[in-house]
């Protein structure tokens, strides 16, 4: 069994692979190292043989969670790392190495599965858009606030903003104007982030007409899917590009 990690500023995203390597038979998120360890103790069946992350994590942080992998199953941990080039997908940025591992990871998985151009589209703690030519060219990229970044920072800083997980579900039954905090809140940031989403689209077609594949991923990649209803949802983008990065074999 391969255990695969993707680990993010505030979750811990993992899945289990069974036999062959084909499909996960066990997934989940978990919120920190201990859980994550907890949740794959509490497995049965469980026999792990080999694992491979990603982190955007500090690397003292991910060094002490592959120490407890190690020590908690045995298995040796591969650790993807940034380079200029793989897989056919030339980084594009001046130093390659600041790239986001996680943005790597899902433009050479968002590549593998197009076959030529593409546009990939993450919605997690922060948005972020990458441009992906057919020769594999990274063109760049943007960055701007996720769901979780607007949402606190709306209620860090706006006393009277206060409403839990269940009545932003809520909230976002619809997209009329809203008329509580709540829904004014919930939906205008989803408009936010499906503007971004718009724009980005508008973009894409400037360098390729509509000879392009669109990617969307991430945990809110669901709140923008209306406004794209072309693109490809693949929640574990990350996990393709991953084995592509640390191959096992």
């Amino acid at each position: 069994m391969i255990l695969e990690l993707d680990c993010g500023n505030s979750f811990i995203k993992w899945r289990v692979l069974g036999s062959g390597g084909v499909g996960a038979c066990a997934e989940g998120v978990a919120g920190s190292d201990v859980a994550l360890i907890e949740s794959l103790v509490a497995l049965p069946g469980l026999s792990l043989t080999r694992c491979r992350l990603v982190s955007v994590r500090a690397q003292e942080e991910t060094s002490r969670l592959a120490e407890a992998l190690v020590e908690a199953f045995g298995v040796a941990v591969s650790c993807a790392a940034s380079a200029r080039e793989m897989a056919g997908v030339r980084n594009g940025y001046e130093d390659f190495e600041r790239l986001g591992l996680d943005r790597w990871l899902a433009m050479l998985g968002g590549f593998k599965l197009a076959s030529g151009a593409c546009l990939v589209l993450d919605f997690g703690t922060a948005a972020t858009a990458d441009f992906i030519a057919a020769d594999g060219e990274h063109l760049g990229g943007f960055i701007c606030p996720g769901m979780p970044l607007m949402r606190n920072q709306l209620r860090t800083h706006t006393r009277r903003i206060r409403y839990d997980d269940a009545a932003a579900e809520r909230a976002l039954e619809r997209l009329s104007p809203g008329r509580t905090t709540v829904e004014a809140v919930e939906r205008g940031c989803t408009l936010m982030l499906r503007g971004f989403v718009l724009t980005q689209l508008e973009q894409a077609r400037s360098y390729w007409g509509d000879d392009f594949t669109v990617f969307l991923t991430g945990g809110d990649a669901d709140l923008v899917r209306n406004a794209v209803p072309q693109a490809r949802l693949v929640p574990d983008l990350v996990f393709v590009g991953l084995a592509m990065a640390c191959p096992l074999s």
